[in-house]
């Protein structure tokens, strides 16, 4: 590129102070980082009227920032929503198909989205927030955040096959890493991972002849609830909070 082109690059893109708009947007309630930036990539954002790109930064005092046309008028402070998810509702915040989804349950303003999913039929806690760096780093592998499932499966387990989930199932995308699994009765385990992949559970205990017929998630990382019931949430304690960006290095 010449000088000549650099120049004008430079008035097309604006150096700019402030946060880069992935963060704000993120913020704003519009999903996890990762999921930010892909609203970026996809060009359905807009800074003071242009396509904003990737890293370019904001100053929300004096910039305009459009998403799908919709502008952020403000950042709101940040929430956190412990959620008892009921089996039969989806983990999204909008469904095509006209299912009920997890921030139906929880107060439409500020807008949050949920962390991680939880597949339609499994139930349990959930986490729902506007906080794109606290939701990325829960979600991402490289922190290891540990979750607990009670799962009701076929048949009993014998030891061996208690064996087999602790140090490992072969899946189509590769070998789970190893889970802490205990017996609660002959058909229902206690089984905790750090992993976050597709129904994992599901096809962990399917590939070793024990498919599952209830799943539900009991806690997250230092999140647990007994009180709470299927279908109610309730808002973090400040002490929880606490736990949870300890938990992940924050």
């Amino acid at each position: 590129m010449n000088t000549v082109e650099a120049s004008h690059k430079d008035r097309q893109q604006p150096q700019r102070s402030g946060e880069r708009v992935q963060k704000v947007l993120a913020k704003a309630g519009f999903g996890s980082r990762r999921a930010c930036e892909k609203l970026i990539t996809e060009q359905r954002v807009r800074v003071d009227g242009q396509i904003a790109q990737l890293g370019c930064r904001v100053d929300m005092r004096t910039s305009v920032v459009e998403v799908d046309g919709e502008t952020i008028v403000e950042l709101p402070a940040r929430v956190f929503y412990l959620l008892n998810k009921p089996v039969g509702v989806v983990t999204t915040v909008s469904d095509t198909h006209g299912r009920p989804v997890v921030v139906d349950f929880v107060p439409a303003k500020p807008r949050v989205f949920p962390v991680g999913r939880l597949d339609m039929s499994t139930g349990g806690l959930l986490l729902l927030t506007n906080d794109g760096d606290l939701a990325h780093r829960l979600t991402h592998p490289s922190f290891g955040v540990e979750k607990d499932y009670l799962v009701h499966v076929m048949g009993c387990p014998s030891p061996r096959t208690l064996r087999k989930l602790r140090q490992g199932v072969p899946l189509s995308d590769g070998i789970t890493a190893p889970a802490k699994v205990s017996p609660v009765s002959s058909s229902v385990l206690r089984l905790k991972i750090k992993e976050g992949r597709k129904r994992q559970i599901r096809r962990m205990c399917e590939t070793v002849g024990h498919p599952v017929e209830r799943l539900i998630r009991i806690r997250i990382g230092p999140l647990t609830d007994k009180q709470l019931q299927p279908g109610s949430w309730r808002h973090l304690t400040d002490s929880e909070i606490i736990a949870l960006e300890e938990a992940v290095a924050l």
